[in-house]
């Protein structure tokens, strides 16, 4: 690294960026980054890669989150392996702000590392760019003996609406060993309407986790397939009330009439949002037979509830 430049503001600094001080060198790196300067780039990336001091190398990496370079990108996916697990942390969250697809690009190899934190973050950072290469590696990643990689895996072909990922995505649904990942392919089997889909969300209402029912649920609702209303309707009987809200709210969106009388029942329920939830999907639904049951919750103590059954008979009597 050479110790001149010809921005004068970086010059300035460059005396204490070598100091033998790391508390120092961290404030002078600080001072560096908030100049915003392009030309300050090889010695942020010098300091993430070199520097013998971990509160330094750690600044570093979160003070190159805003920058894309190739040179960046590349210099914080090293910085992933870092034998202070703060600084890849650091590094992580640097990289999981990138919005190109070219920076994007360069994470592909590392989500082959053989730390599993490097796979990680490098698909955790992949799955908002949307790139259509690392559906491959988000497939190969389904199989991931860790579990959160295969969160992550299946993130990354949710987002991408990526067709040929649905069996693997219901297989994971079905039989993953973690409730996490089964959960995660409840929520990103939304944009496939297709009947295997629905008989896997279906299942996954008799999920021990009540975290993958209700995910079930909600994304029964988002598919809009009215053959999954049996399955929605004993879900408003599920032990977990979390469940049985996003089940009515599944109903209305369904615009199921037989699920109007379970809702009716749930418009008692000693849980508000639930209630709440039951009125809202009985507006929905649109049978003018639910007016009375309605207007006899009109006077609810809750006053959000009570907003609900004001909006869903205002949809019943239009």
């Amino acid at each position: 690294m050479t110790v001149t430049c010809d921005n004068p503001d970086i010059a300035a600094l460059l005396p204490r960026l070598a100091a033998t001080d790391p508390g120092v060198r961290r404030i002078a790196l600080i001072e560096l980054a908030d100049l915003g300067e392009p030309e300050a780039l090889p010695w942020l990336t010098a300091a993430l890669a070199g520097d013998s001091d971990p509160s330094v190398r750690l600044e570093a990496a979160a003070r190159l989150e805003a920058w894309e370079e190739p040179a960046v990108v590349q210099a914080l996916c090293e910085a992933l392996a870092d034998r202070e697990r703060a600084v890849g942390e650091a590094a992580a969250q640097s990289l999981a702000q990138l919005k190109s697809s070219e920076a994007g690009a360069l994470l592909l190899p590392w989500a082959h590392h053989s730390e599993a934190f490097v796979r990680v973050s490098a698909l955790r950072a992949l799955r908002e760019l949307r790139l259509p290469a690392s559906a491959e590696v988000a497939l190969a990643a389904l199989a991931d003996p860790a579990a959160a990689i295969r969160r992550e895996a299946v993130g990354i072909l949710g987002w991408l609406h990526h067709t040929p990922a649905v069996p693997a995505l219901a297989q994971r649904l079905a039989e993953d060993e973690d409730d996490q990942v089964r959960r995660a392919a409840a929520g990103a089997l939304g944009f496939a309407a297709q009947p295997a889909v629905v008989q896997a969300l279906q299942g996954a209402l008799g999920d021990p986790a009540w975290a993958v029912r209700e995910e079930a649920a909600t994304t029964l609702g988002k598919v809009g397939d009215a053959s999954a209303g049996a399955a929605l309707v004993q879900a408003l009987a599920d032990g977990y009330w979390q469940v049985r809200l996003r089940a009515a709210r599944a109903l209305g969106r369904l615009k199921l009439a037989e699920a109007q009388p379970a809702l009716i029942s749930l418009l008692g329920h000693g849980i508000s949002n639930l209630r709440k939830e039951a009125a809202l999907a009985l507006g929905e639904l649109g049978d003018e037979l639910a007016v009375s049951a309605l207007q006899a919750a009109a006077e609810d103590s809750d006053p959000e509830v009570r907003k609900a059954v004001r909006i869903a008979l205002v949809q019943l009597q239009r």
